[in-house]
């Protein structure tokens, strides 16, 4: 049966709309204009926002790069497609080079799908989902990647530590600082440029083909070490972060521009959002901001999963519109599908929804949001009630070197250094009055009681279901980094890696 997108005013008859998922890295909530930044420098975003629909309630699936991104790849929670880790309770774990795991074969990505409606993919950017040969995006369903399996960190001496490589579909053509120069000192880099000529001359060969594509541009300038090329340096009221920002601003406006040229706008959903919040951590010089949100990245606090997003389609998407719809990363999997005539798996459990009656009909769909940090379910939210099951920013130990999640947003007994359980008596907030996560509801009020009863029928579901997949980010070997990656022989660039010595990987946060 054709899914419901073709009842919301597609004739059957026409071809299945071109998708393009624009992925930020860390970059927050209040980092857009439309959303209140005041140094309003993000015009074609605020534009892109006015001509199509703005999401507020927009989550990410996690805190943390790589479980989000699997999410969003997948429709599935990171605790369900294995990005996780159970080596210590409620860790973020991020996926480093020595990481062993990735995306399982068992995982079905979006692009695997989508060639069934036949869709020709790309990915520009950051991967992220695991970096050794059988993780590899051209074996999930792209047919295309220009860019890196981790992210830019560096440089590395490449005796320790090999620098990340850069690929050309199945193999490498550079290293990071080696052959892809980034300045660590003024923050000159000329990827984003890069990337978006990329996004162009694919977007553009697409279009010649006749064939339907899912562009998934995931970039990453916004993620520190943040970096901008030369003409954009130093032109933001914002520093280096601002200056990152106006150019990705910039490149998704010639992207935009670029689909009207060819006359496939109206043919072309596009989608734009973060993988999680700003990374507070490397405020204010290196990162961004959550807006009046509590903290930032690697917490559950809603300034950790709370995103900017925003649909666009021309002629299909009313303009200016603003919805409340409870929205997440993983419904882009349901939504793209629907888009493409296609039904979500049948035989596993998808998170997410489909978002076309909210975006082409204005219609609210009941629906919680969970967070998770690793292994365990933090935070829930139903309606606008968030209940908090646990909470903890980082550890003293961490805060006492200087690392904070929370960088002057103390609130007693709610960003806490420990992790406290509050299982049998939730910290319950009101998101529409208070935002801001400060100021919990009394436990003996009857409003309490009456949204408790709610949330409780809720999480015991979820609970109930709730089959966890292998974990993937348990275990860490440095034989396993980026010593030889594909194409090193012809570049002369592979390097010889220690032996295998697999360890239980040890998680900070």
């Amino acid at each position: 049966p054709l899914c419901l997108c073709w009842a919301l005013g597609l004739a059957a008859a026409s071809a299945p709309p071109n998708l393009l998922l624009l992925l930020m890295d860390d970059m927050g909530w209040g980092d857009l204009g439309a959303f209140g930044e005041p140094s309003k420098e993000t015009p074609n975003l605020d534009q892109m926002a006015s001509e199509g629909m703005l999401f507020l309630d927009f989550y990410a699936a996690n805190p943390l790069c790589s479980p989000s991104r699997a999410a969003l790849l997948t429709g599935r929670l990171p605790v369900r497609n294995g990005f996780y880790t159970t080596n210590a309770h409620a860790r973020n774990a991020y996926t480093p080079q020595d990481i062993v795991g990735g995306i399982p074969d068992s995982e079905l990505l979006l692009p695997e799908l989508l060639k069934k409606a036949g869709y020709v993919n790309k990915i520009i950017g950051k991967w992220h989902l695991g970096h050794r040969p059988q993780f590899h995006p051209l074996k999930h369903g792209f047919d295309e990647w220009f860019g890196s399996p981790n992210c830019h960190f560096g440089p590395f001496d490449n005796r320790a530590l090999p620098n990340i490589p850069v690929y050309r579909d199945w193999e490498m053509i550079g290293r990071y600082y080696e052959d892809f120069k980034i300045d660590l000192k003024t923050g000159e880099a000329n990827l984003t440029q890069i990337y978006l000529q990329e996004a162009l001359d694919f977007i553009s060969k697409q279009q010649a083909s006749q064939q339907p594509f899912f562009l998934y541009w995931a970039i990453d300038a916004t993620h520190a070490p943040v970096y901008a090329s030369k003409h954009f340096l130093g032109t933001s009221q914002r520093g280096l972060y601002g200056d990152a920002v106006r150019e990705i601003d910039d490149s998704i406006g010639k992207i935009l521009q670029h689909l009207q040229k060819l006359g496939i706008s109206e043919n072309t959903f596009v989608f734009f959002t973060s993988d999680n919040g700003a990374a507070l951590i490397s405020a204010p010089k290196q990162g961004g901001s959550n807006g009046r949100f509590l903290c930032g990245k690697q917490t559950t606090f809603e300034g950790g999963m709370r995103e900017p997003a925003i649909a666009w389609w021309p002629g299909h998407i009313p303009a200016g519109g603003v919805s409340h719809q409870l929205g997440n990363v993983m419904d882009l999997f349901t939504t793209s599908l629907s888009l493409a005539g296609l039904q979500p798996p049948s035989d596993r459990q998808i998170d997410g929804i489909d978002l076309l009656p909210a975006i082409l009909q204005g219609k609210l769909i009941d629906r919680p949001i969970f967070y998770y940090r690793g292994n365990e379910m933090m935070a829930v939210r139903v309606g606008l009630y968030k209940a908090h099951y646990w909470t903890w920013s980082n550890s003293w130990e961490e805060y006492s070197k200087g690392i904070d999640f929370c960088p002057g947003q103390n609130v007693s007994g709610v960003t806490t250094h420990t992790q406290e359980e509050h299982t049998t008596l939730p910290l319950l907030f009101h998101l529409g009055r208070d935002p801001g996560e400060k100021y919990p509801l009394s436990f003996v009020s009857d409003e309490y009681q009456r949204a408790m009863e709610q949330i409780s029928v809720v999480v015991q579901q979820h609970k109930a279901t709730m089959v966890p997949g292998e974990p993937q980010l348990n275990v860490c070997d440095k034989a396993v980094m980026n010593w030889s990656p594909p194409g090193c022989e012809k570049l002369g660039k592979c390097l010889k890696p220690p032996k295998s010595d697999p360890k239980k990987c040890f998680w900070p946060h």
